[in-house]
């Protein structure tokens, strides 16, 4: 099956290529064409053009090239009927069925895995990040060499046992590769061993930490910026910050806590760029609630957010406290698209960072959640003890204050780091 993604005639020849979708038995056309959308705006992210969307239903994999023979060589006619620069599968291809498409269409063949990883490279503005998608781009070509070396594999000498020349420039190649893989994970290693240090002072300062999570492009640095004033990049594309920003933002009563923004998330999230920025990540791990946002716009909404909650998942961030939000409200125009996400998520805040509209309402989400996280406790306080009354202020609430001769009998919610602080004057 074929389909035109846009409607506008595109050119030839230079950055351009042809998608392909997999249906396989257990998905549905729809989710298959979503996917091949979202395909789109991946490979335009990298400069691709797309010329045709083809649709490929799949009972089962096939060593060779994925898909059936004859539908490889329909594709493969295709390409040269569009003069199309490339092809590129939202399903990832092993290296020999990366091989064997080269080989067949004498064109640019490569997966999904393949465009987010240069999307990542060329979103990776800091050293931490760079040394990040470096390693998954080396892991990821280590078994692909070959392909760059095919022509001098086939010089091979006359005499038995001896190795010809591209056999020879492949294990030099392979040798460059795995030493750099190797400096790369020993500068993660200090990185990792940075951060620690880093997140660990921040865990010593009892204030509440959160993590502002969810799918790619749905706002959460922009979210970030407005909450806490920060001045976190902002693009509306695809994967546009990678490093992890921590801001502070105070909350009704003088309360106050961390903030972080991470990654995006996205379908079919290669697993050696979750593993790459694991140090990234761990602050989702470490915080003490999520505020997960959603393209309320989007009409695969509810699909990004089971994505976010797997993904969550898979990084051991599962089951945490989490409000759910919906931007970008104020370009909302599906009245029944937005019903039933009111309906799937009675509970969830709608708003818009644009306008500021809900900015309010989610404030208080939060300071409601921090409040039901923590059971009432009453301290006991020497008068003299300013600065111990001035972190209850700071970092919980205050339910009863009452002076009695040199005590101060206090009864308040606080998070778990202000309460060991304050376990010895516990009643």
């Amino acid at each position: 099956m074929k389909t035109k993604l846009q409607d506008t005639d595109k050119p030839s020849g230079e950055n351009t290529a042809i998608l392909v979708s997999i249906q396989h038995q257990n998905s549905s056309p729809g989710e298959a064409e979503e996917l091949l959308k979202e395909l789109e705006n991946l490979t335009g992210t990298i400069g691709l053009e797309s010329l045709e969307g083809i649709l490929v239903k799949l009972r089962s994999p096939t060593s060779r090239y994925l898909v059936g023979s004859g539908k490889a060589e329909e594709i493969a006619r295709l390409a040269d009927e569009l003069d199309a620069e490339c092809i590129v599968f939202d399903d990832d291809l092993s290296p020999s069925q990366q091989r064997n498409w080269e080989k067949l269409t004498e064109r640019c063949v490569i997966d999904r895995h393949e465009v987010i990883l240069e999307i990542f490279a060329r979103r990776a503005s800091t050293k931490v990040a760079a040394l990040q998608v470096g390693l998954a781009r080396m892991e990821y070509s280590l078994p692909r060499l070959t392909r760059a070396w095919t022509h001098l594999s086939r010089q091979k000498g006359g005499t038995r046992g001896t190795r010809g020349e591209g056999e020879t420039q492949l294990e030099v190649d392979r040798r460059i590769v795995l030493r750099k893989i190797h400096r790369m994970e020993q500068e993660l290693k200090k990185v990792r061993a940075q951060r620690a240090i880093m997140r660990k002072q921040r865990q010593e300062t009892p204030v509440p930490a959160g993590s502002i999570v969810g799918y790619t492009n749905a706002g959460k640095s922009s979210l970030l910026n407005n909450l806490t004033g920060a001045e976190v990049f902002v693009e509306d594309n695809l994967f546009a910050t990678l490093d992890p920003t921590t801001r502070r933002i105070s909350l009704p009563g003088g309360k106050e806590l961390v903030l972080t923004d991470t990654i995006g998330f996205i379908r079919k999230l290669p697993h050696d760029l979750v593993d790459a920025f694991r140090s990234t990540l761990e602050e989702t791990v470490l915080a003490d609630f999520l505020i997960h946002i959603l393209d309320a716009s989007s009409p695969v909404a509810e699909h990004h957010y089971t994505t976010t909650l797997k993904v969550l998942d898979e990084i051991g961030a599962g089951g945490k406290p989490m409000i759910t939000v919906f931007n970008k409200m104020d370009i909302v125009s599906d009245t029944l698209h937005l019903n039933n996400l009111h309906q799937h998520h009675p509970d969830a805040v709608f708003l818009s960072v644009k306008t500021g509209e809900g900015i309010e309402e989610l404030i208080n989400a939060v300071d409601e959640l921090l409040s039901r996280q923590n059971p009432s406790v009453e301290y006991n306080l020497p008068t003299d003890r300013y600065d111990l009354i001035a972190l209850i202020h700071r970092t919980g609430e205050i339910i009863e204050e009452h002076y009695e001769d040199n005590r101060v009998r206090v009864i308040a919610k606080v998070p778990e780091k202000t309460e060991y602080k304050l376990k010895k004057y516990k009643v």
